[in-house]
């Protein structure tokens, strides 16, 4: 969620969808930290060439479902400039699994080109490169793979009005590790400052939430 920069520049190009409904795939690999109710904290850079700058960031994850490829939670950045209380947005996420949904995004303003230079910055992403670039990855089995590749799309802000001087009109590339559930993630959006990196630790912690494949509350 940074701050809007206007920039007069022609959008990237649609690219095609990044959806792919080959059900043989297996779905990513079940991780107890990436569940719902999982809390996260860390910073966002959101650093321009006029100014350096970092905003504490807490996630909470509120609904995962593996199969569907889908995962929910909110954002809360609590040092922000322009903001007189933590700004909180609600996100939904896509897990790329090769099934529902593939590195190509297909939309967001977001060319291919652009999901291999944001993908390209997770060194995890580099051993899938190669097979990507010969048939989209759509024959990838992440089933086994250490981390999750995720997008992560602000929908709307949960308390504060759409004037607070931020914008959630990009998304986040988001890199997942299964082994200490520590969250990379670049934010993209032609209009703000390219490659603000997001960085996360879990808190060991879990709240409430729920499950979509029982819709158990927690």
């Amino acid at each position: 969620m940074p701050v809007r920069v206007v920039d007069t520049a022609t959008p990237s190009s649609q690219p095609s969808s990044g959806q792919d409904a080959n059900a043989g795939q297996p779905s990513p690999p079940s991780c107890s930290l990436l569940s719902a109710g999982r809390c996260f904290a860390g910073t966002q850079n959101v650093s321009s060439l006029q100014k350096d700058e970092a905003w504490k960031v807490n996630v909470r994850i509120h609904g995962c479902d593996l199969e569907q490829g889908y995962l929910c939670g909110t954002m809360e950045a609590l040092n922000v400039p322009l903001a007189d209380t933590p700004v909180v947005t609600f996100w939904e996420g896509e897990i790329v699994d090769a099934k529902n949904y593939t590195f190509f995004t297909g939309k967001w303003e977001a060319s291919p080109e652009d999901d291999i230079r944001h993908w390209s910055k997770f060194p995890s992403f580099t051993p899938l490169l190669s097979q990507i670039e010969t048939d989209g990855g759509k024959s990838l089995d992440l089933s086994n793979y250490p981390h999750i590749f995720m997008r992560w799309k602000e929908q709307y802000f949960v308390n504060v009005g759409v004037d607070c001087g931020l914008t959630i009109a990009g998304f986040y590339y988001v890199c997942f590790s299964c082994s200490d559930g520590s969250i990379s993630g670049f934010y993209y959006d032609p209009n703000s400052s390219p490659f603000q990196k997001l960085e996360l630790k879990c808190t060991n912690e879990k709240h409430s939430g729920f499950t979509f494949s029982s819709y158990e509350l927690q």
